[in-house]
């Protein structure tokens, strides 16, 4: 979505003043008179030519912005329409914003990593609209049992990843986009070329920690996601961002961080470009040592006691430093 302009004109006044010109042309056509020469006919023909060009691109230009101000005017709707705590968390998410920056476009076709409970599914679904469609891209089943929270555990994600399109049709949203429910490590074959957008939304840290050298995570997701997306295609990533100077080590996703300067180069080695990187989700006041892990912070605020000072200090960094970087597929 492009930067709103305020225009003076209308779609009704352009479209007027393209009639108006049009009209002229025909009585131009039908006007002769004994002192026109051949000379005087053709600049006349070439002034209306003209004219009518630089009209038609008014129009086109004007329809453009109207595009424009009813897509921000329905992503303004939905977020207003969101519960309370959904809302709250704006100021750290900024979901207008993160998805202007990736340039979503109710229509689209996107993917968007790890979709869950639906934090920016239920943005995503109305936003995109009837002629759009949402795919839920799932950590694939082999990589559920890694965490070592039990099989229960793991089975109940994996059946989840299945189940998601039913899940999120009992969102009850009207006119929503298609749903679809992948796995990021194997999408169909049909799907090449097919998406407009893929979405990580601090989804990709766990895909770098559980990748070696039998079984790489992070690799494989990023070549699934070059087949899918059509030339052009963009990836909008969101990440805990950690110190540059701390341990490769210790940014390997297992606290949670990953380096700015490896995911891009992971993204770059994957055939994308980088197109943009914005400051937008940034906090400067997350700084992390190495026995730190990002969900001391809110929301989870895990390893301390209600009401202690370590407590409060983690409650005022707020939430995490996070990159917003944007990566196209080469046209």
């Amino acid at each position: 979505m492009k930067t709103i302009r305020k225009s003076k004109y209308s779609l009704v006044g352009a479209s007027s003043a393209l009639a108006l010109v049009l009209g002229g042309c025909t009585a131009l056509d039908n006007y002769t008179s004994a002192d026109e020469t051949d000379a005087t006919d053709e600049t006349e023909v070439v002034v209306v030519e003209e004219t009518v060009e630089v009209v038609e691109e008014k129009v086109q230009e004007v329809a453009q912005e109207y595009v424009e101000v009813t897509s921000e005017a329905k992503l303004a709707a939905i977020l207003d329409a969101q519960p309370d705590e959904v809302k709250a968390r704006y100021g750290a998410r900024n979901p207008a914003e993160t998805l202007a920056f990736f340039g979503i476009e109710p229509g689209m076709k996107v993917a968007e990593a790890l979709p869950g409970g639906g934090w920016y599914s239920k943005i995503l679904l109305p936003y995109l609209g009837e002629e759009g469609a949402l795919v839920g891209a799932h950590y694939p089943d082999e990589l559920w049992p890694l965490f070592g929270f039990g099989e229960e555990w793991a089975t109940t994600r994996i059946e989840g990843t299945a189940n998601w399109p039913n899940q999120a049709a009992e969102w009850g949203i009207e006119g929503g986009a298609k749903i679809k429910s992948v796995q990021l490590t194997k999408m169909p074959e049909e799907a090449s070329d097919k998406l407009d957008a893929v979405l990580f939304i601090r989804a990709l840290h766990n895909l770098n920690r559980f990748s070696n050298d039998e079984t790489n995570f992070m690799g494989d997701t990023l070549t699934e996601t070059y087949r899918v997306l059509k030339p052009g295609g963009i990836v909008g990533v969101v990440q805990h961002s950690g110190p540059e100077s701390n341990s490769d080590e210790w940014a390997n996703g297992s606290n949670g961080y990953l380096k700015k300067s490896a995911v891009i180069a992971a993204f770059e080695e994957a055939g994308f470009e980088l197109v943009g990187s914005t400051d937008l989700n940034a906090n400067s006041g997350d700084v992390p040592n190495e026995e730190e892990f990002v969900w001391r912070l809110p929301p989870v605020l895990a390893g301390t006691e209600e009401g202690t000072d370590e407590r409060a200090a983690y409650e005022a960094v707020g939430e995490s430093n996070r990159m917003t970087l944007k990566f196209r597929k080469p046209a």
